[in-house]
């Protein structure tokens, strides 16, 4: 009985070890792929939030409290930075903006990078109408959903979701402001 039980073990340990090596070859194969598609699509973000540039703000980064903040810049002067901000108070989970602030502190523009929120309400978050919204806004403009006592609309239905995404608005807005913007001048 034991010599059965044993040679079960190390048939499954044969096979598992046999998985982890072809899960290893197709990883190492494909791992840059992905990380080329990551950046394509983050490089698509950034070329939502930031005016013309002629840098790869990707690589341009300046790590400021351990944030990374993206530098765009046209003939070698700055004309925007972007960083990334998150509210885990999303119906779905956390929700990760993009978001572009010009050098003068107003938004350029936002793009929603990552969310779970429900299909058909809180996806409306996404639509490039109500992300508008936010453009031109400063630090100094109150940054909530009108049912909190601010400017931007909420949808009928669902409020979380706009209120995570000016949650992340804010958060990331005031981060540049007072940590790049500022410092600068």
């Amino acid at each position: 009985m034991k010599d059965s039980n044993f040679k079960m073990v190390l048939i499954l340990c044969a096979v598992a070890a046999v998985a982890a090596f072809i899960l290893s070859l197709v990883n190492m194969a494909t791992k840059e792929k992905i990380a080329e598609a990551y950046r394509q699509e983050f490089l698509r973000g950034l070329t939502a939030v930031l005016p013309e540039y002629d840098n790869e703000p990707d690589k341009t980064i300046l790590t400021v409290k351990g944030k990374k903040v993206y530098v765009a810049k046209n003939d070698n002067e700055t004309v925007a930075y972007a960083v990334k901000s998150t509210s885990p108070r999303g119906y779905g989970g956390d929700v990760v903006v993009l978001i572009g602030v010009k050098p003068d502190g107003r938004i350029n523009g936002i793009e929603i990078l990552r969310h779970a929120e429900t299909p058909g309400l809180g996806t409306k978050i996404t639509e490039e109408s109500w992300q508008k919204s936010f453009d031109n806004l400063t630090v100094k403009d109150d940054i909530a959903v009108k049912k909190d006592g601010g400017i931007i609309d909420q949808f009928s239905g669902a409020t979380i979701s706009p209120r995570a995404v000016c949650e992340a608005v804010d958060k990331g807005l005031k981060f540049v402001t007072e940590n790049v913007l500022e410092r600068k001048n």
